[in-house]
């Protein structure tokens, strides 16, 4: 796999990373790490290579310093239309045992490892946003509810698929996806699997904005990635830490976190270029 650095005369520079991904894309560009899953003949379907590959990127991406903010969205006509087929078909050959218990842990290790994969987004570091067009289905739901925003086009259609496979969404979409629009209205989706188009999902607080193409979607996420690539990597990865945390505890566990948080990683040279740069009249420049 291959990254490229952005300079100012348009000059591309490839910068190879150790890992090879079949199933992703990854183009670097002034901090930024733009995802791209790249199954385009299949909708971004997730098989278990993919599955695999979204996994170790992103903690990959994780420990990568040079990396502030990650853009993932999906190349062809769709963002991601779910885990694929093929792997659902093969699930019965591949957790197959003689003894009936042995069977049934390793199908529940089977969704675990798959619920992994959507964690590691969440999990990474720096935040991640979902640019969003065409099926965003099934899996494909499950992995932009793990991302810290997301945008769209106003044509996407965003659908908890699951029940009309006969089976329950077990990778993350009905426990994350209740703290962003209510949970009636993930009742609804869940119970009914409607798809929801980007504008509906603009007013239900699905996605931050909704925009009228493709072109115009990614030239203001590229644009959102940028202003927060400038901001203290230090105090990014603490705002994502903070507010990720805040969710599952209560505010005075989170308060009393944040406190010991800052207590350790206040004083820091990011806090001093700040200062410096505003007395200086300049924008501050820090370190990764």
């Amino acid at each position: 796999m291959s990254t490229f650095k952005n300079k100012d005369k348009a000059i591309f520079h490839p910068i190879i990373f150790t890992m090879s991904y079949q199933t992703l894309t990854i183009v670097e560009e002034d901090h930024i790490a733009f995802v791209k899953l790249n199954r385009p003949e299949k909708a971004n379907a997730l098989n278990q290579q993919g599955w695999d590959d979204l996994h170790n990127a992103f903690v990959t991406l994780d420990k990568n310093d040079d990396m502030r903010v990650i853009v993932l969205s999906g190349e062809g006509n769709h963002f991601c239309s779910g885990i694929d087929i093929s792997l659902l078909a093969g699930l019965k050959q591949s957790t197959a045992d003689a003894c009936e218990g042995r069977t049934r842990e390793k199908l529940r290790r089977l969704v675990l490892e798959l619920q992994d994969c959507i964690n590691a987004v969440e999990k990474c570091r720096k935040p991640v946003i979902a640019a969003i067009h065409g099926a965003c289905v099934g899996g494909g739901l499950d992995l932009a509810a793990a991302c810290d925003m997301r945008y769209s086009t106003e044509d996407a259609l965003f659908t908890i698929k699951e029940i009309d496979l006969g089976m329950v969404a077990d990778l993350g979409s009905l426990q994350r996806l209740p703290r962003l629009i209510g949970e009636s209205q993930v009742r609804e989706m869940a119970y009914t699997g409607r798809n929801v188009p980007g504008v509906e999902a603009k007013s239900l607080g699905l996605v931050n904005k909704a925009y009228p193409t493709v072109d115009a979607l990614m030239t203001a996420v590229r644009q959102l990635a940028a202003t927060i690539a400038a901001k203290s990597p230090l105090a990014i990865r603490g705002t994502k830490e903070m507010i990720t945390y805040a969710r599952d505890h209560t505010t005075n566990d989170s308060l009393n976190y944040i406190a010991t948080w800052n207590a350790a990683m206040l004083m820091s040279e990011d806090l001093t270029e700040t200062i410096q740069a505003k007395m200086e009249k300049r924008s501050p420049t820090y370190r990764n």
